[in-house]
């Protein structure tokens, strides 16, 4: 695995086979843990940041080109969702009609759906539940939001936001459907209104520190839904700035 160059696959195969044998050691089915030898020796993978518009000015105009995008309108509808609710990517084009109830504005993703496996409440701001009005009409048949062109069983691929970035005419450098979640991340922080774990928690981040993660189990549901609002009204702000004159 390390040699076809998936050093991050040959990472995580190592520590779950070091699992198994573990195991086997406690059950007296094995006497070592063969692993143990290739800790620290297998190759680290680079990691790369994944390019984010964090301009006000620069997303003002990504905001425009998604709304001018010519392509497959629940594309365009999935891309406007990102940057209004920045779940990751896989969160969202798996998105089911059951998950969204309209009535309190509030869409829960499955915690099967969700990196570190727990549920995630999501407040739906106006601007946000006018796009799934929309998409509604689009995709009302079967239970996927974005199904793919292929089969209505199954939604859109990993490649289809970032391919209808490409076409807008934005490199991989530039900008990428993960990376609006950097992007409200950055401004959300930087703005000084909100509390810095209101923003974490709708990245839906865990505190790596056991001890603070234990007193830090507060939603902070009811700031949150202001910031969703307010983050909702100013992407339509920076939007519509572009357009004067």
């Amino acid at each position: 695995v390390e040699v076809r160059g998936r050093y991050e696959s040959a990472r995580r195969l190592r520590s779950t086979i070091g699992s198994v044998f573990r195991y086997a050691i406690a059950t007296a089915r094995a006497d070592t843990d063969p692993t143990s030898a290739l800790r620290g020796a297998l190759i680290r993978p680079t990691v790369t940041p994944r390019a984010a518009i964090t301009d006000p000015k620069a997303l003002g105009g990504l905001l425009r080109a998604i709304e001018s995008f010519d392509g497959q309108p629940a594309t365009r509808a999935a891309l406007k969702l990102m940057a209004l609710l920045f779940p990751r990517p896989g969160e969202l084009r798996a998105a089911e009609w059951d998950e969204f109830d309209f009535k309190t504005s509030v869409w829960t993703i499955p915690e099967a759906r969700m990196k570190m496996r727990r549920p995630h409440r999501v407040p739906l701001s106006r601007q946000a539940v006018c796009i799934l009005a929309e998409l509604r009409k689009i995709s009302e048949i079967g239970t996927l939001l974005f199904p793919s062109v292929r089969s209505a069983a199954r939604p859109i691929s990993d490649n289809t936001l970032n391919a209808a970035l490409r076409r807008m005419g934005y490199s991989k450098n530039e900008a990428t459907a993960h990376g609006f979640r950097a992007t409200a991340s950055t401004l959300l922080n930087e703005c000084g209104k909100w509390h810095p774990d209101a923003v974490e928690r709708q990245l839906a981040h865990i505190e790596n520190n056991n001890v603070r993660r234990a007193y830090a189990r507060a939603e902070h549901w009811e700031e949150r839904a202001r910031m969703m609002q307010w983050w909702a009204d100013y992407l339509e702000k920076i939007e519509n700035a572009g357009r004067r004159g």
